[in-house]
């Protein structure tokens, strides 16, 4: 019981596009303890502090759900963790404790849908449409300064589908990853505007299949680390901001899936899916966030 599993969730595919050669060196690491039955909260902080990465914990369901994920990292616990759920799912997968198309479970942020996708062998999970707020021009220079931005006028906004994460839509990829923000007063700066971390972003190339490329960077609040490899959540805001705002196109009345890449300064290339979803009457409905999983030899 209470036994640590490391898994890497959203390993980019090496060749770009597919879905089974992965680069098992990138992606975003996720402690998982497959029974945390017993664990305390201080218990469950202390794993994620002893490996310096958000860590997942799977619990029994309840109401209707089928389990309960409780997410920590090494300075607080999180009411959702896109890539620790990927990651969960998969692993219970492997495991043989989920056989079923889909899943329910129950986080702190609501419930999550799942599907397996048979012929990928990925994991989807759901995440609801997405919240957007303006923020003042004087924020948007704070903003601005923190990331060391020269001067210019850059979108900056604040999106969230469940943690509020600030999107910063920048010129291009080199300026992306030449980034180097003053970390020593992040945490002041993103609790000012009411945020969890800045998400800096610039579109790329589309992917040898079609897919948009978005290329983006995640500064956390205050996670306990300066920046994260991979960020589903940030990812599900950022797709649902653009599509919102009519900025991704449209193929046969959908809009269009992307694929962000992140982690590449960190030397660990990831890659998050995120494809429109609709309920059973067609209507939009969120969007499914997914990627490759691997085992972790590290």
């Amino acid at each position: 019981m209470n036994e640590v599993s490391l898994i890497r969730v959203f390993v980019r595919d090496s060749v770009g596009g597919g879905t089974h050669a992965v680069d098992a060196v990138g992606g975003n690491p996720v402690p998982l303890v497959a029974d945390a039955r017993g664990m305390s909260a201080r218990a469950m902080q202390d794993v994620a502090a002893a490996y310096g990465h958000e860590s997942a914990f799977i619990l029994p369901g309840d109401h209707g759900c089928d389990w309960r994920l409780r997410f920590f990292v090494p300075q607080h616990e999180m009411e959702m963790c896109g890539h620790a759920t990927v990651g969960a799912l998969w692993a219970l997968r492997q495991w043989g404790r989920w056989n079923t198309p889909t899943a329910r479970i129950r986080t702190e942020s609501g419930v999550v849908v799942v599907r397996w996708d048979a012929v990928r062998e990925q994991v989807w999970i759901s995440q609801p449409a997405v919240r957007t707020r303006s923020l003042l021009p004087s924020a948007c220079a704070r903003v601005a300064a923190q990331l060391r931005l020269p001067a210019g006028s850059y979108p900056t906004v604040n999106a969230a589908t469940s943690r509020v994460k600030t999107l910063v839509a920048l010129p291009s990829v080199a300026m992306l990853h030449g980034l180097r923000p003053d970390f020593t007063t992040m945490e002041a700066l993103c609790t000012a505007i009411d945020s969890t971390g800045l998400y800096p972003y610039a579109m790329g190339e589309p992917l040898a299949n079609g897919t948009a490329l978005v290329h983006a960077r995640q500064f956390p609040r205050a996670s306990g680390y300066p920046e994260d490899a991979a960020t589903g959540i940030a990812a599900a805001a950022l797709w649902g901001y653009l599509a919102h705002a009519g900025l991704l196109a449209r193929t046969g009345g959908s809009v269009a899936s992307i694929a962000v890449w992140q982690g590449d300064t960190m030397g660990s290339p990831s890659e998050i899916l995120v494809a429109p979803r609709y309920s059973e009457a067609g209507e939009p409905d969120g969007c499914w966030l997914s990627g490759n999983v691997a085992w972790s030899n590290a």
